[in-house]
């Protein structure tokens, strides 16, 4: 069954601490996206790779072992690398698997964008008339 949201949605990222972020719900981007800035390849004192960021809205940097390296091209057609981790996504109260990439949102409008490969695979249908009372909200 197809669950149905609006183009903005309040979603949150429990394993980052982030609750309630106003997020774009894009069908024409191909996958997400969280702003996050400092974003840095550190070595664990193990000697494993990892990602250091720090998401929109906290204080507190996040350190990730799981991350991927990736060529993303932005709508304007340009390309560049990108950081994408695996983490939790939940909207409307439930949970879901995500891939999402880091990237300085700063100049964005939104700090969180959920593209199509994500509503493709969870079976979601974008109602542009539903999320819209989101939309004014700014980050």
């Amino acid at each position: 069954m197809n669950k149905v949201i609006g183009a903005f949605e309040k979603v949150s990222f429990p394993d980052f601490g982030l609750f309630d972020v106003v997020a774009k719900i894009d069908t024409g981007a191909t996958s997400g996206s969280l702003h996050a800035t400092r974003i840095k390849e550190i070595e664990l004192p193990t000697g494993e790779p990892a990602l250091r960021f720090l998401p929109y809205g906290k204080k507190q940097r996040i350190v990730v072992n799981s991350f991927q390296l990736k060529e993303v091209r932005s709508s304007n057609g340009a390309s560049s690398l990108r950081y994408f981790i695996p983490t939790t996504i939940v909207i409307e109260g439930v949970q879901y698997p995500i891939e999402i990439s880091l990237a300085d949102r700063t100049l964005m409008k939104k700090s969180v964008l959920v593209g199509r490969r994500f509503l493709r695979s969870h079976g979601f249908i974008v109602d542009p008339k539903k999320g819209t009372k989101y939309r004014g909200e700014v980050k």
